[in-house]
């Protein structure tokens, strides 16, 4: 094998299966109706988004926090309410028709555990736009959001870039997860789309790039500063073997960042 062989056939068993895809397809079909039955009018529409609709969602053999978000969009003809109200139905949804299952609050999102994937209930409303909860430590309740703006940035961005993008995205994530998840699975995949890559083609070209040119900010944990710092200095050892002529030498830098599964 080589590093690129490596990389590419570990971004290729990071994408879901298909059993896994029907298992997810069945659960949403199955929570779609519970939704309708249980709110009624009280909602007004549903959506599928993030990771699940992108392409870049792990399996759960690679990342125990894989999750599918899921949309749920509120009526406001009674009033727009705080976020925390529509957090408050969703879970008492959840723990009215998924009794048997694991089931808590994580803002802005209740977490629905299944025994194949985790749903995350994101509550939204509709006012010129969608509108989910705003992150805690913002000082309005919600932001405005475009699901399918951000999947059409991402899909444009892979096709620039020999269709690389998705599976780079996904090698990070796992990375990400093997060491104890020091980022946001979202805010790597938003680094990386708004990233640019010169003079690459194959997948290795973008994993050595990204790992060149990522840093972290002066203010996070020492923990993800040397977690990050270690995977910069393997993948530059890398690089220098397969450029001196050491392929296999190569190889087993790249797999103690990112293993085989």
């Amino acid at each position: 094998m080589s590093v690129n062989s490596h990389l590419t056939d570990l971004a290729s068993a990071l994408v879901l299966s298909d059993s896994e895809r029907t298992s997810i397809t069945t659960s949403i079909s199955t929570l779609s109706g519970r939704l309708k039955d249980y709110f009624g009018s009280g909602i007004t529409g549903q959506l599928q988004f993030g990771s699940s609709t992108r392409g870049t969602i792990l399996p759960r053999k690679a990342d125990e926090h894989s999750d599918v978000d899921y949309m749920v969009i509120f009526a406001t003809s009674d009033g727009k309410k705080k976020p925390q109200t529509y957090l408050d139905r969703l879970l008492k949804f959840a723990e009215n028709k998924y009794a048997t299952s694991e089931i808590h609050q994580s803002h802005p999102t209740v977490v629905l555990a299944l025994n194949h994937i985790n749903f995350e209930l994101v509550p939204a409303i509709y006012e010129y736009g969608y509108q989910i909860p705003s992150p805690a430590s913002s000082w309005t309740d919600w932001v405005y959001t475009d699901p399918t703006k951000t999947d059409s940035a991402l899909q444009d961005k892979n096709k620039e870039n020999n269709y690389q993008i998705k599976p780079l995205v996904r090698l990070v994530k796992y990375w990400n997860a093997k060491n104890g998840y020091p980022y946001l699975s979202f805010s790597l995949e938003e680094h990386i789309r708004n990233s640019y890559f010169f003079g690459g083609t194959a997948l290795k070209d973008y994993f050595y790039s990204f790992w060149s040119n990522f840093n972290y900010s002066y203010d996070v944990a020492q923990w993800i500063k040397d977690k990050v710092d270690l995977a910069k200095k393997r993948a530059a050892a890398a690089k220098d073997y397969e450029d001196r002529g050491y392929p296999v030498s190569a190889e087993d830098e790249i797999k103690k960042i990112v293993p085989s599964l």
